[in-house]
């Protein structure tokens, strides 16, 4: 016989994955601060015309950052589950001073109004966009497999770019749109994803687990 759910258990449930974002959404913003710090020290210490540029553009050491970070978020999502979410921790806060750098060649060359623009418009879009994905019925998990190739096609399209220089003002917005449209639906897909995973998840130290990668994951989302 099945009994319906008192409203004790139905509090607990509710206060436990309310917990379990509040960590997620604590991090990712925690990673977004650091991310910008790490840009404001390159910036007002100059350390970007010594470790970024080279003769004639990017040095070689800014691109091995950046591969380098690309290749750390991979590898901490693979390892997600292996690892003590203190260590995961640690490698998101990594992650985010990789992109710090990565990003200070791009906040150089932008005005002050249209990086305050861009990050409204950003976090507005985010927000909205994770809202959706908490509350729709709606399974978007047949996202998942389109939004991978779409993202992979990006990164290539970003790589061939680093080494041809810019592909045109027409195809870069194009890629720019394209870009904006994927990593919106991400926040929405990651977001359904992490809801329905914690209900799955069983220990306490796998919903932690979790709740890093959701913060890593929601970050890139966010920053891209």
């Amino acid at each position: 016989r099945l009994y319906p759910m008192t409203k004790a258990v139905s509090r607990k449930i509710g206060g436990g994955i309310e917990s379990y974002l509040r960590r997620i959404f604590g991090l990712m913003t925690g990673a977004v601060l650091v991310t910008a710090l790490t840009t404001f020290i390159m910036l007002i210490t100059g350390a970007f015309t010594t470790l970024i540029t080279g003769s004639g553009g990017l040095s070689v050491t800014y691109y091995v950052i950046t591969f380098a970070g690309l290749g750390l978020s991979i590898w901490a999502q693979m390892r997600a589950f292996s690892m003590k979410p203190s260590t995961a921790v640690a490698l998101l806060f990594l992650y985010a001073i990789f992109m710090g750098i990565a990003l200070t060649p791009m906040i150089l060359v932008s005005s002050g109004l249209s990086i305050i623009i861009a990050l409204v418009l950003a976090a507005v879009m985010f927000a909205c966009m994770a809202m959706f994905g908490y509350k729709t019925a709606k399974d978007l998990s047949f996202l998942g497999i389109f939004l991978f190739m779409g993202m992979i096609g990006l990164i290539l399209v970003g790589i061939i770019s680093l080494f041809t220089g810019p592909l045109g003002v027409v195809f870069n917005q194009i890629v720019c749109l394209i870009g904006v449209l994927i990593f919106a639906l991400f926040a929405a897909y990651d977001m359904q994803t992490l809801k329905n995973a914690y209900y799955t998840l069983g220990n306490g130290e796998q919903k932690e687990q979790l709740a890093v990668l959701g913060a890593l994951h929601m970050y890139i989302s966010f920053v891209a």
